[in-house]
């Protein structure tokens, strides 16, 4: 069986004035958070049992910086690509462009993650979900916060219902 794991970046602080919101780093909050993701990750009986993941990463500096933080350097990640798809700060980005950026990377040898921002993750969750997570259908996607998904295991992501499996909120 193969997995998807879909992470909403941790906090990030408020931009300056005249800062572009593809710039915004983390916020302390934020740094934390991605401690407790990474233990998540290195864990064998948590995250890390729906490993080794190839991760789509929005190339905007929170998101790298949850990825760096929580990910990097863990048996969690095999390979990682950077995408200005998935977030470019001049368009909205629909779960379909997520998909078939995923789907373009996806060796179908090994689980997937995508580290992205709300609205998208948040629609993409509820697009893919058989049966939608509750705080997700009445509420924001949890910064920081990462739900799995079981994949066929001979078969490219792409757009249907899959079982949730397990999620994580951090503090």
């Amino acid at each position: 069986m193969r997995y998807l794991t879909v992470v909403r970046h941790a906090k990030a602080v408020k931009p300056e004035p005249g800062q572009s919101d593809y710039g915004r780093v983390l916020h302390k909050r934020g740094r934390a958070q991605c401690e407790q993701l990474r233990s998540w990750a290195e864990d064998r009986e948590g995250l890390g049992r729906f490993g080794p993941t190839t991760a789509l990463v929005s190339a905007a500096a929170r998101t790298r910086e949850t990825y760096e933080r929580a990910f990097e350097g863990t048996g969690f990640v095999s390979t990682c690509h950077f995408s200005e798809l998935i977030y470019n700060g001049r368009r909205d980005v629909t779960a379909e462009d997520v998909l078939i950026d995923l789907a373009a990377v996806d060796p179908v040898t090994t689980s997937l993650l995508v580290v992205g921002h709300n609205p998208t993750v948040q629609e993409l969750v509820l697009t893919l979900a058989r049966s939608a997570p509750p705080v997700l259908v009445t509420g924001n996607y949890p910064l920081g916060g990462a739900y799995v998904f079981e994949l066929a295991e001979d078969r490219q992501i792409g757009l249907a219902r899959y079982e949730l499996v397990a999620s994580f909120i951090p503090d």
